[in-house]
């Protein structure tokens, strides 16, 4: 029978059993008895830490170390009993002890916590191949997009271009011509579609996707989530693989929240500070981050990963960007015929196809990091023609999940065609795009999926215009 142990040797570190650090992390290992592995550093605290107790007199340890494997307890007054000595009726109090334990000894010490196991050699591991003829081309990526996000061509026009030259940047063998990676900037106000987009996306291709939510991050050493928790995120979406790791996509949402604050007298650690911190996982550097855990501590093993190859999608709503927008276009206005006027943008819509780097300065965003995100784009408003197309074109619409809750009754649910537009009428009322949808689709529902079950000859539910302006009820039709 073949011999595989030089061969698990080869694929398998060891770990140390108090800082649970690999051995590419802590170094060599010091092995014990029933397979336990120590480390270097931990072992000389361990000695310090008995070297304290004992009042910095290594003689009080010696009586305890030259009884083997039998703990013994050594007395100032030099006289060595076993466990049970009593010293005027009360057990003497130990000063020394064994430096030659068990692991059961030492499992007892520590809470019997179990023994960590090998964690595989990352050293070797080469970057996953990637094949052009399997990735689609952007008309594709925006033709798949387009099955479940209505509008917003244009961004879904930039987003297919920079994955497809996201995943042609990792194919290149080219050592003379180093292709950079681009990474975006989305703008737009909630319930247009910006992290619906980035979803949508991981579940069409099959790469590593981390979504991390900006508003969470604060400065290194401040309450919060680290910066490097973002690619941790992401090497937890890469099964902890590495390689495939260093070629994923991280979409960092509410961006705008990390703007610097004006006015403020104290240190900006969730603002400025953590556009700062983001600055070297932009550019592409080197990081540890902790497996298998949210926060840097001596419990969790560290794996260094590079985000070089890694893409970097921000989104934000950045309220009161349009303001700023607004201001800097009538910084030409003047009076006279044929003059640009001051109210001359006051009824455009979309102000924020004018963004220009200034304007997100002016919002509290700092230049290094602009100029980290070179691809730059906002999301169209939604109108009511969008609206009623976001209720019934995509695959996964709000009115076709309703159809199919009472399919599963056996009921068949319809909309007029004056309902939708109603419908979108109120969702432009509440100006939260087409998030609005949902909520009044929920209680317009409400009462007709609580009455629905009821009644088991029900065939048909038809909503109107009447029923969703609240003056008029539901057409049902029974069956037969």
């Amino acid at each position: 029978m073949p011999d595989n142990t030089n061969d698990n040797e080869k694929k398998y570190e060891d770990v140390c059993y108090l800082c649970r650090r690999s051995e590419s992390k802590a170094g060599p290992m010091l092995k014990m008895p029933g397979g336990m592995c120590i480390c270097q550093s931990c072992m000389q605290k361990s000695i310090d830490s008995a070297v304290q107790m004992s009042g910095g007199d290594l003689t009080q340890l010696l009586p305890g170390m030259m009884q083997g494997n039998t703990p013994v307890a050594a007395h100032p007054d030099g006289e060595n009993e076993k466990d049970g000595a009593k010293q005027d009726g009360k057990p003497k109090p130990p000063v020394g002890f064994s430096m030659i334990m068990t692991p059961e000894d030492i499992q007892s010490m520590l809470g019997r916590r179990p023994m960590p196991k090998s964690v595989k050699k990352q050293e070797n591991q080469e970057a996953p191949v990637i094949d052009m003829k399997n990735v689609p081309p952007p008309h594709r990526i925006f033709e798949l997009l387009s099955e479940y996000v209505v509008g917003q061509d244009q961004a879904k026009k930039a987003i297919s271009v920079a994955i497809y030259n996201h995943y042609k940047r990792l194919s290149n063998k080219d050592e003379n011509i180093e292709i950079e990676k681009s990474n975006m900037l989305m703008i737009g106000p909630t319930g247009y579609g910006k992290t619906f987009l980035v979803k949508t996306l991981a579940r069409l291709l099959n790469v590593p996707l981390a979504i991390a939510d900006a508003t969470a991050l604060t400065e290194a050493g401040y309450i919060g989530d680290d910066i490097e928790s973002v690619v941790t995120k992401l090497l937890t979406a890469s099964d902890n693989d590495v390689a495939r790791c260093e070629t994923g996509i991280i979409y960092i949402d509410e961006i705008d929240k990390l703007a610097r604050k004006r006015n403020a007298t104290q240190r900006d650690v969730s603002g400025e500070s953590v556009q700062q911190g983001l600055l070297k996982l932009l550019e592409g550097a080197e990081i540890e981050v902790p497996v298998g855990a949210n926060s840097k501590n001596a419990m969790v093993p560290l794996e260094t990963v590079n985000t070089k190859n890694i893409l970097f999608i921000c989104g934000g709503a950045f309220p009161d960007l349009e303001e700023i927008i607004k201001e800097r276009l009538n910084e030409k206005s003047s009076m006279g015929f044929g003059a640009d006027l001051k109210d001359k943008y006051d009824n455009e819509k979309n102000l924020l196809q004018y963004v220009e780097t200034e304007d997100l300065r002016k919002f509290g965003m700092i230049p290094e990091f602009i100029g980290r995100l070179p691809v730059v784009f906002s999301l169209t408003p939604m109108t009511k023609d969008m609206l009623i197309r976001v209720l019934k074109e995509p695959k996964n619409a709000i009115i076709k999940q309703y159809q199919k809750l009472l399919n599963m009754d056996e009921v068949d649910l319809q909309f007029d065609g004056d309902a939708y537009e109603a419908i979108a009428e109120k969702a432009l009322k509440k100006d939260t795009g087409a998030r609005a949808l949902r909520s009044i689709i929920e209680e317009i529902m409400l009462d007709i999926m609580f009455e629905i079950p009821k009644d088991p000859n029900i065939g048909r539910v038809t909503i109107t215009k009447a029923y969703v302006n609240g003056t008029g009820g539901p057409s049902i039709e029974m069956r037969g």
